[in-house]
């Protein structure tokens, strides 16, 4: 089970995301960045790249930075 703050890939679609919570049986995870949050059974998540992992923490420098 990943933990909260770390990287993780939904198997499901290939989309990455920060894990935020474990949610029942389900873990909770946020586009980097921001945006909605979406549930995927632990079962098809593995351990974002670290090419994946690069790229999220940039994108979410990017989003920080513009906020006033």
């Amino acid at each position: 089970m990943p933990s909260p703050g770390s990287y993780a890939v939904d198997g499901r679609d290939g989309r990455v995301g920060r894990v935020v919570a474990h949610q029942g049986p389900l873990v909770r995870l946020r586009e980097p960045g921001g945006g909605p949050v979406w549930a995927c059974p632990p079962y098809l998540l593995r351990a974002a790249p670290p090419s994946a992992v690069l790229v999220a923490r940039l994108r979410e420098r990017n989003w920080e930075s513009r906020i006033p």
